[in-house]
């Protein structure tokens, strides 16, 4: 019996031993204090107002006609009427395949945004793993998303020596 509860305590002290090490980091707060992250925000920001004034020029566009179809219906042919109605579908049909080009699912603005964004989330990725195996961290774990997370300790929080290892000062 004594040496089956030995072998019971000397089990569990193993199993203690080898419990995974975890940390947390906080992205919202790595990515507020990397310049070029601001930077390619700010660019992203600017390249989709210009855009977006392209698209509503071209809807503007469309409305006119069609407002200027309304006022001239009653003085217009079949023929007239058909031109004037065609012109507004190929105008709407415009403003919509050049949103669709901008910022559709593979539009510019998706290509723009990884071409910006992928350098910086690749550096802070490099860092947190250097960090991780440094530290043996099985487990790193961001604070700023959805993953439930209700309290973690400061002291696992590697976040500032994410963005020292970056060359950043926070």
């Amino acid at each position: 019996m004594k040496k089956i509860t030995l072998l019971m305590v000397l089990f569990a002290s193993a199993l203690s031993m080898q419990a995974q090490k975890f940390a947390l980091v906080d992205m919202e707060y790595i990515l507020r204090n990397i310049p070029a992250y601001e930077r390619a925000n700010e660019q992203l920001s600017q390249v989709s107002k210009q855009w977006q004034a392209e698209v509503d020029a071209i809807t503007t566009e469309a409305q006119t006609l069609y407002k200027n179809y309304q006022n001239e219906v009653v003085f217009l042919s079949k023929e007239q009427k058909k031109a004037k109605q065609d012109a507004i579908v190929e105008k709407e049909k415009a403003a919509a395949d050049l949103k669709k080009k901008y910022f559709g699912p593979e539009g510019e603005l998706f290509k723009k945004r990884t071409a910006l964004m992928t350098p910086i989330q690749e550096e802070i990725y490099n860092a947190v793993k250097d960090i991780a195996d440094m530290r043996g961290y099985q487990l790193i774990l961001d604070r700023a998303s959805d993953t439930g997370i209700i309290f973690g300790s400061p002291k696992i929080d590697i976040s500032s020596e994410v963005l020292r290892k970056l060359g950043y000062s926070n």
